[in-house]
């Protein structure tokens, strides 16, 4: 003997099935949440120092990696106070420099104040936080965000303003 359910009456279980799934899946990821961020996406930044903002000459680059060693960047004292510059003069800014086109690595041009990438062209602004000027890339440099220290004259790298090109996350 076979029992035999409507249409109606199966699209209403289903529905009220799918309706208190949906319900208890809200109620488990609030718990979560409660708890103190179980499921955090975002990992905090470490801490770098790159150096002492009294060693820096104007518009000469410096080298380094941040967050980690697969993440070339390049620290530069303008000369002049730039937005989210850093230093007793507000001059000192960090950028990656793996353009946001194809991530290809961009070099800092001491005359146009500007990182220049070889392989298309694309040219981002120093001064203006790693704004795309021209070129094929559509995103800003991302910007290393920097904290100063004056009682030592440190300067280091702390957080990463924008995503790294070829990466779903800045921390890997």
């Amino acid at each position: 003997m076979t029992n035999k359910i409507s249409r109606r009456v199966f699209l209403k279980l289903s529905g009220g099935m799918a309706a208190g799934a949906g319900v208890m899946v809200a109620g488990v990821g609030a718990a979560q949440a409660a708890q103190g961020e179980v499921g955090r996406a975002t990992l905090p930044y470490p801490q770098k120092s790159i150096g002492k903002a009294k060693a820096l000459r104007n518009n000469v680059p410096v080298s380094f990696q941040y967050p980690d060693a697969a993440s070339p960047c390049v620290m530069v004292k303008m000369g002049n106070a730039v937005p989210n510059g850093i230093g007793p003069d507000k001059d000192i800014v960090a950028y990656s420099v793996l353009c946001t086109h194809m991530g290809c690595q961009v070099s800092y041009d001491t005359q146009t104040r500007a990182f220049k990438c070889p392989c298309h062209f694309s040219t981002f602004d120093a001064e203006k936080t790693g704004q795309m000027i021209i070129g094929q890339a559509t995103e800003n440099l991302p910007q290393i965000m920097l904290e100063y220290n004056a009682k030592d004259d440190s300067v280091r790298a702390v957080a990463v303003n924008g995503l790294i090109y070829g990466r779903q996350s800045n921390i890997l």
